[in-house]
């Protein structure tokens, strides 16, 4: 009587066995499959992406860009998402995310990145160019030929000129001139004196 119920009690403790066996590690597989985070970095925003968390305990992310918070200590559920945009830079930036699991240490993350230089972000110092730029140089007026030569003509003058002076001072007729006005003196005084003996005969 005990042999046949013994072995039928063995097979089953080999199956009790096998299916706690199964049972622990598909407990074991189900945390292993949580706890999903995910985040990025480029030059411009860090991207966070936390999913399958425990919804039934206090979780935590912050980042940090060299020391700075760029998300202060924020608290989420089962999942947590956003995008954060970086302050302009000229130079690589340390970037720190934080996430704290409340259901257990394991969960947690510490990880760093770095954001590098955006190749359209303008440089800290304007250039040369930009910050003086030379004034036009102003063009010169070239003179049309009407206005050389009524520059260069000369503007006539009022007071006569030597050659004039030359022409009605002593002209080539003044001296015959001059002849005449003598001949009418001497005759003029020749008529006065025959006239003065004429009256004096008769007296």
């Amino acid at each position: 009587m005990n042999g046949p119920t013994s072995s039928w009690r063995r097979p089953g403790l080999f199956i009790g066995s096998a299916a706690a066996a199964v049972a622990a590690v598909g407990l074991c597989a189900v945390p292993a499959s949580a706890h999903t985070p995910h985040w990025s970095v480029d030059c411009s925003q860090v991207t966070v992406d936390l999913a399958a968390y425990n919804g039934k305990v206090t979780n935590t992310v912050s980042v940090t860009v060299d020391g700075k918070d760029l998300l202060a200590t924020k608290t989420f559920g089962s999942t947590y998402h956003d995008n954060l945009t970086l302050p302009e830079h000229d130079k690589a930036l340390t970037v720190h995310l934080v996430v704290k699991a409340g259901d257990g240490d394991q969960y947690n993350v510490d990880q760093t990145k770095t954001a590098p230089v955006c190749a359209s972000t303008p440089p800290a110092t304007p250039t040369p160019s930009e910050t003086s730029k030379p004034s036009p140089t102003p063009t010169k007026e070239v003179p049309s030929a009407t206005a050389s030569a009524s520059e260069a003509a000369p503007v006539p003058s009022s007071k006569p000129s030597a050659s004039d002076l030359a022409e009605t001072g002593s002209s080539s007729s003044t001296p015959i001139i001059a002849g005449a006005a003598a001949v009418v003196v001497v005759a003029g005084g020749g008529i006065l004196l025959a006239t003065r003996k004429r009256n004096a005969a008769r007296h």
